[in-house]
């Protein structure tokens, strides 16, 4: 099998996603992150797809390489693995197309059955009274963890920040049995993370996501040292090597890759087989509800170190809610998705819709 062409796709200016097309007439779908998609187009058309026309898209490892060498990414990095994440995805679900097996087989086959999900607020302008009402309302949905992103991003411990009340509010609207993680995207100085950390952890809070910006190892360390709490961080690093340092030198006590920046099930694999050695547990970052949805579900259903709830993004997206491009919905069900069990991805698009939305 070769692949003979490769196209990236950006839907509604917004929602890129990669089409990798063979001689055997399979082709492999993947998602890339959201940011900046023309740079990823740049990226994917003039520095990755002339590495992998001709050559056999089963063989992922070695195209991995490819992909890497060709678009010099231990250097250059971000933009680069955003890139050959796509790819990267819309390979193994042609690898899985070829062999007639779903991914999670491919992966080593499943350790559970469905995938735990938790409802993700992604919402930085409800008072706390708004945020409780909306957790509660996802708790009667039947989700066990509901995420709020508080704080206030790119600044340092501003005084508007309503975390503490916000957490107060819904832990009492939702009681003691729903899981709340509280994500703040960085924006504390080590010393009042510690302060509002142990505030956290008397509202009984799952996790403490980014309390210190990821590239802070030492302020991050120093925070996960002074609380029981669990300090989550990894959603803005790429390489196998930056999650070493994470889990090192970070000492943080779950990691969150997300596969399309991470990128790839092949780098995925290396991360779990890494945070394996040293005992430290994954749960997968994730906004993105279609295509990464699905191959985070494969990874996770395959993954024994990944035995917590997975993000959910539970916001208006419109390719998943307005205008759905896949051609059957994910099914979710008392906070546990479904893991398509087809070939590859297991999940097909509706390309009148697709073709619709391209921009």
């Amino acid at each position: 099998m070769k692949i003979t062409s490769i196209e990236y796709v950006v839907l509604e200016e917004l929602h890129p996603f990669v089409f990798i097309h063979t001689d055997d007439g399979v082709t492999g779908i993947g998602e890339c992150f959201r940011r900046q998609p023309l740079v990823t187009k740049t990226v994917v058309e003039q520095l990755l797809a002339p590495a992998l026309i001709g050559k056999d898209p089963v063989d992922t490892e070695a195209r991995f390489r490819d992909m890497a060498t060709a678009g010099q990414a231990l250097e250059i990095g971000g933009a680069i693995w955003i890139g050959i994440a796509g790819l990267d995805i819309a390979m193994w679900d042609i690898k899985g197309k070829y062999l007639n097996l779903p991914i999670y087989q491919l992966l080593g086959g499943k350790v559970r059955e469905k995938v735990p999900v938790y409802a993700s607020s992604m919402a930085r302008n409800l008072t706390p009274i708004e945020e409780a009402n909306r957790a509660l309302s996802f708790a009667e949905e039947g989700y066990s963890g509901y995420k709020l992103h508080s704080a206030v991003p790119g600044k340092i411990d501003d005084p508007s920040d309503q975390t503490i009340d916000t957490v107060t509010e819904v832990r009492r609207a939702v009681g003691d049995d729903i899981d709340i993680l509280v994500d703040v995207n960085g924006a504390y100085s080590a010393h009042h993370a510690i302060e509002i950390g142990k505030q956290l952890e008397e509202l009984g809070v799952f996790h403490f996501e980014e309390p210190r910006p990821h590239y802070d190892l030492p302020g991050l360390a120093k925070v996960a040292d002074a609380l029981s709490i669990p300090i989550a961080s990894g959603e803005m690093i790429y390489s196998l090597y930056e999650y070493k340092e994470l889990m090192v030198r970070g000492k943080v006590d779950i990691v969150q890759p997300d596969i399309v920046k991470t990128p790839g099930f092949t780098t995925l694999i290396k991360i779990a087989n890494l945070a394996d050695s040293l005992g430290i547990p994954i749960t997968c970052h994730n906004t993105q509800p279609t295509i990464s949805t699905v191959a985070h579900a494969h990874f996770v259903a395959a993954t024994p170190g990944a035995p917590y709830a997975q993000e959910y993004n539970i916001e208006s997206i419109s390719i998943r809610d307005q205008y759905p491009i896949l051609s059957e919905p994910l099914h979710i069900k008392d906070g546990f998705l479904e893991v398509p069990d087809k070939p590859g991805l297991g999940v097909d698009l509706d390309m009148k819709m697709v073709n619709k939305l391209r921009t």
